[in-house]
């Protein structure tokens, strides 16, 4: 199908941030320390930024609404396995299902992933200056292959 240039409309390319309503930022950022190795990028009144190498997290003071069963957002983690022993020991409520997902003490629902097993990548230049040296399984590869980003072996 061809598109002209006057319907051509912008392309997802990734995500720059996640903003999260919480009620207590000290709180928040004790919860989320307590399972992962986090790094602020900045912080500002009411507000503080978790660096996620070229993307963050903003943790945002304000009204927590009632969560939902499906309003989630997914993480990207190199060592998947100890995340649920973490969240548990911060106090997180884990969800039941087929993923590792749990609720924070504001109702935001996290689905964790391991890096290897998904098709998100990060560019190796990237990975490099988070110091992370992390490789994809044989399944995750042939899912970026199926769509011609199978990275460079």
């Amino acid at each position: 199908m061809s598109v002209s240039q006057e319907d051509r409309r912008p392309r997802l390319v990734g995500l720059n941030h996640i903003a999260l309503e919480v009620g207590d930022i000290e709180e928040a950022l004790n919860f989320y320390g307590r399972i992962f190795d986090i790094r602020l990028r900045g912080r500002v009144e009411g507000a503080a930024f978790i660096d996620m190498g070229d993307q963050f997290i903003a943790l945002m003071q304000g009204p927590v609404r009632a969560a939902s069963s499906h309003r989630h957002f997914g993480l990207v983690v190199d060592d998947r396995a100890a995340v649920r022993t973490l969240a548990e020991a911060a106090g997180a409520e884990m969800v039941d299902g087929p993923f590792l997902d749990f609720l924070d003490p504001w109702g935001n629902r996290v689905e964790v992933v391991g890096y290897g097993d998904i098709q998100f990548t990060k560019a190796d230049h990237v990975l490099r200056g988070m110091q992370l040296a992390l490789r994809k399984t044989d399944a995750a590869i042939s899912e970026l292959a199926a769509k011609g980003m199978a990275p460079a072996v």
